[in-house]
């Protein structure tokens, strides 16, 4: 006890250290747990064992089982009070259903997927088009259709809006309240994380929209294919998060086909574009007029075509989400993957990118709003560097998977080199027994003296290396290795970050801010909460101010008071 009263009396600088140091005895008496990868200079010791991790799958495996799932769902508008027994009896005579799930978003929907894409098609032949008298419709059928009910409505049994799936996060109160109920900070991050995380119903919704916008798409391009991308995939998405779409045309047969030397041979007569950048252009005018004018349910469709990567933003009414579409986006694709490996890697990954996400937003450190705000991408980046440069690394460098990849792996875009390896089983982690409230207080150590003025933040060497440039806060892309994806971040941003970085670690480190009470003040409830955060900012102040200036301010107290008295 009075040596933790001694830790906290010391400065700040000095506090630093000594944790830094006694953390380091610590992680050499425990090391025991889960990591090892398989490149020369991502040694792992020979007495290390590595634990048994879960099978996962690649990034694009995944990818194609939700396409599939997608390409067997319908969507479709309920009526308000209908009962899930009814629904479900109706839609079962077209075919065996595989999933069903409700929610809420402008109406009550719900997604049905059937086991087999011929309960599809037997559903959208018995579907009518709808008799309007006094408007003209446009004769476009998709797979978003409505419920019309004829008589009396059936409410018996369970109501379908009993079962709603959520589309957004908790209210910040109740997140507040659930992290207080639990026993500890690793607790507290789970819970957090659990809370926010993409839904397995939520990621669907998800696909299907793709697979929706796909078949519009498709009047144009009969082989194209409409991927998400970013958060929604990444493993990192927010509940409510953006829906980010990449049109997909690199599936295109009869390209690069080798021609006959000699002979006769056929290819398809096609227009020429000045540069692949008018190409891009063209196709999401298209595409965009083409959802504006045809597409149910898409509203608010702008077509921002002279941006840096040219793209059609709309709303999707029915599902909710603020959809962006992009094409010739490759990098973004595999920066996805990357992102989506890593969390795969380690558990702890992803409840350390939440928990930091979460704390970030709380203090309006980052932002929906463009500006000089650090963004949410760059605060990920800045995780997996933390736990790259961990005394026993968690995570391997970009450089390292890079050397574990296959000839199948091999990926240039535009001369960035994306090449890294795509199966997890490749990948063996060394040995790291951290728990997550170490290595949250670790995060913000790291960071509260990081030399931001004379350094940049590499993931794919894993190091820190000389700033290129002056910007104040420097972070490589990782494909395109010449771009800083922090460009927009001023010094006030940046100053900000580190106070506060320093500011959380010194809450943490009180000894009744690291057990949760009922009270929402105690560990990560404390940390997400301004007010809790400036109350410890006072009283941090009050304890680092020198021994001598406190007896003065005490001893003119006495006097004021005596004088009174008097």
């Amino acid at each position: 006890m009075a040596s933790s009263v001694i830790v906290c009396r010391l400065p700040m600088p000095v506090r630093i250290g000594l944790v830094k140091c006694l953390r380091k005895v610590d992680t050499l008496l425990h090391r025991s747990f889960v990591t090892k990868v398989a490149a020369s200079d991502f040694p792992t010791s020979k007495g290390d064992e590595t634990a048994p991790r879960k099978e996962c799958k690649s990034f694009y495996t995944v990818q194609a089982e939700r396409q599939e799932q997608a390409q067997r769902s319908v969507l479709i508008s309920c009526p308000p009070k209908v009962s899930e027994r009814k629904i479900k009896k109706h839609l079962s005579r077209y075919g065996g259903i595989k999933k069903f799930f409700v929610y809420e978003s402008f109406g009550l929907y719900a997604v049905v997927e059937y086991e087999s894409s011929e309960g599809v098609a037997s559903l959208l032949e018995r579907a009518v088009v709808p008799n309007v008298s006094h408007e003209s419709l446009l004769p476009y059928k998709t797979r978003l259709l409505s419920f019309r009910h004829q008589g009396s409505m059936d409410s018996s049994g369970p109501q379908l809006k009993e079962h709603c799936q959520p589309l957004t996060t908790i209210p910040f109160n109740e997140l507040v309240k659930r992290l207080s109920r639990e026993d500890s900070i690793d607790q507290q991050i789970t819970s957090l994380t659990e809370a926010y995380q993409l839904t397995d119903e939520n990621t669907r919704l998800r696909f299907l929209v793709c697979s929706l916008l796909k078949d519009i798409a498709s009047a144009y391009f009969p082989e194209c294919t409409v991927r998400p991308f970013g958060s929604s995939v990444n493993g990192f998405g927010k509940l409510g998060c953006d829906l980010d779409m990449f049109l997909d045309l690199d599936g295109l047969t009869g390209r690069d086909v080798k021609q006959p030397t000699s002979g006769l041979s056929l290819e398809y007569q096609m227009k020429v574009a000045r540069s692949e950048r008018a190409v891009t252009q063209g196709i999401l005018s298209v595409i965009g007029d083409c959802v504006d004018q045809f597409g149910p349910g898409c509203v608010g469709v702008q077509k921002i075509l002279n941006a840096r990567c040219p793209l059609v933003r709309f709303s999707h009414q029915p599902s909710g989400f603020q959809c962006d579409l992009t094409a010739n986006n490759r990098v973004a694709m595999k920066s996805t993957e990357l992102l989506y490996l890593y969390g795969e890697l380690d558990p702890r990954v992803r409840h350390l990118v939440f928990t930091v996400r979460c704390w970030a937003r709380a203090h309006s450190i980052t932002s929906n709003i463009p500006g000089a705000w650090i963004s949410n991408y760059s605060l990920t980046v800045m995780v997996l560097f933390f736990l790259q440069k961990r005394s026993v690394p968690i995570i391997p460098t970009l450089d390292q998977l890079r050397d574990l990849a296959g000839p199948a792996d091999e990926c240039v875009i535009e001369r960035s080199d994306c090449t890294f390896v795509s199966d997890l089983s490749r990948i063996q982690l060394q040995s790291n027994t951290e728990t997550l409230e170490e290595l949250l207080c670790g995060f913000f150590e790291f960071y509260a003296t990081f030399p931001f003025s004379k350094k940049s933040i590499n993931i794919r060497k894993g190091k820190e290396q000389n700033k290129p440039e002056v910007s104040p806060l420097h972070i490589q892309n990782p494909f395109e290795t010449s771009l800083n994806v922090s460009k927009n971040v001023n010094v006030t941003q940046l100053d900000r970050f580190v106070v506060l970085c320093q500011e959380s670690l010194w809450l943490l480190q009180q000894s009744e801010c690291r057990t949760p009470s009922g009270h929402g003040t105690g560990g990560l409830a404390a940390l997400i909460q301004p007010s809790q955060v400036a109350d410890a900012r006072g009283r941090k102040k009050r304890q680092s101010r020198p021994t001598s200036e406190r007896i003065k301010s005490l001893l003119e107290s006495l006097k004021s008071q005596n004088k009174k008295n008097s």
